[in-house]
C-alpha cells in the first residue's frame, strides 16, 4: 500500500489539471490523463508492452466517473437529445467495446503513434476554430449506429469520451451547439463503460501489470483521479463563465502539440 501513496498523490494532481479543462473546456480530459498516466507509470517502471494500455484502460475507466456528472448537469438543462442518444448507444457499446479488444492485440508502439496523430488533429482543430457547416438531418438507425461504432472505436484507441468526434459530427446534423455538447456528454458514459470493460477483459490474462490492475485498469490511479477530477469539472465549467475561453483553448491546443511531440520524440 505504500507504493501507491506516490501514485495517489501523483493521480490527484493529474484529475485536478484533467477534470478542471474539462469543465472549462468542454474536451474530455482523457487527452490530458492518458500522456500523465504514461509519465507515471514510467516512473513506477512499468514495461512498456503494457503502458499505454494500462493508461488508455485507466483513462476511460475516470470517464465513467466523471461523465456521469456531466450528463446530469446537461440534462436538468434540457440540452440531451435523448434520442439521437438512443440510436448512436448500440453502435457506441459495440464499438468501443470491440475496440478494446483489439487493442490488446496491437502493440504499445502503435497505440501510442494513434495518439500522437489524433492529438495534433484535435490541436489543429482548436487552432483553427474548425466547425463543421450543419445541412443535414441525422440519419436513421443503421447510420447512427455505423457513426456510433466508428466514434467508440476510434475512442478506445485513443482514452477519451469521444467529444471532440460526437460534437462535430451532431452539429454537422442540424443539432444545435449547446445539444450537441449535452448530446455528447450522455455519449461518453457508454463509451467510457464499454471501454473500461472492454480493457479489463483484454488484459485480464496480461502478466507483468503493476500490483492493483484489474486487467488494463490501474486501480490507484483510477481512484486518485476520479476523486480529483469529480469536483474539478465542476469549477472549471463555473470557471468558464468569467475566463476568455477561445484564447485558453488555443493555449490548451498548444499544450497538447507539446504532449504529442513529446510522445512522439520518445518514439524515434
Amino acid at each position: 500500500m505504500i507504493e501507491w501513496l506516490p501514485v495517489l498523490a501523483a493521480c490527484l494532481g493529474v484529475g485536478v489539471v484533467a477534470g478542471f479543462l474539462a469543465g472549462l473546456l468542454g474536451v474530455g480530459g482523457g487527452l490530458v490523463i492518458v500522456p500523465a498516466l504514461l509519465f507515471v507509470f514510467h516512473a513506477l517502471g512499468v514495461a512498456d508492452l503494457h503502458a499505454q494500455h494500462l493508461a488508455l484502460g485507466t483513462s476511460l475507466a475516470t470517464i465513467v466517473i466523471t461523465s456521469i456528472s456531466s450528463l446530469r448537469a446537461h440534462d436538468q438543462r434540457g440540452n440531451v437529445r435523448w434520442p439521437a442518444f438512443r440510436a448512436i448507444t448500440p453502435g457506441i457499446l459495440i464499438g468501443t467495446f470491440a475496440g478494446a479488444q483489439f487493442a490488446g492485440l496491437l502493440s504499445d508502439v502503435v497505440l501510442k503513434w494513434f495518439f500522437v496523430v489524433f492529438a495534433y488533429v484535435v490541436a489543429a482543430q482548436m487552432l483553427l476554430d474548425a466547425k463543421p457547416k450543419p445541412h443535414r438531418q441525422l440519419p436513421g438507425w443503421r447510420g447512427m449506429s455505423l457513426w456510433g461504432g466508428a466514434i467508440g472505436l476510434v475512442s478506445s484507441w485513443v482514452g477519451i469520451g469521444g467529444g471532440s468526434m460526437s460534437v462535430p459530427f451532431l452539429a454537422w446534423h442540424n443539432v444545435p451547439v449547446k445539444a450537441a455538447i449535452g448530446t455528447s456528454a450522455a455519449i461518453g458514459l457508454p463509451i467510457a463503460v464499454a471501454g473500461a470493460v472492454g480493457y479489463v477483459v483484454s488484459g485480464w490474462e496480461q502478466t507483468a501489470l503493476p500490483a492493483g490492475s484489474l486487467g488494463f485498469v490501474y486501480l490507484p490511479a483510477l481512484f486518485g483521479i476520479a476523486v480529483a477530477s469529480f469536483p474539478l469539472a465542476k469549477a472549471g465549467a463555473a470557471a468558464a463563465q468569467r475566463l476568455p475561453v477561445p484564447v485558453l483553448k488555443k493555449c490548451f491546443a498548444a499544450l497538447l502539440i507539446v504532449l504529442a511531440t513529446r510522445m512522439a520524440y520518445l518514439l524515434m
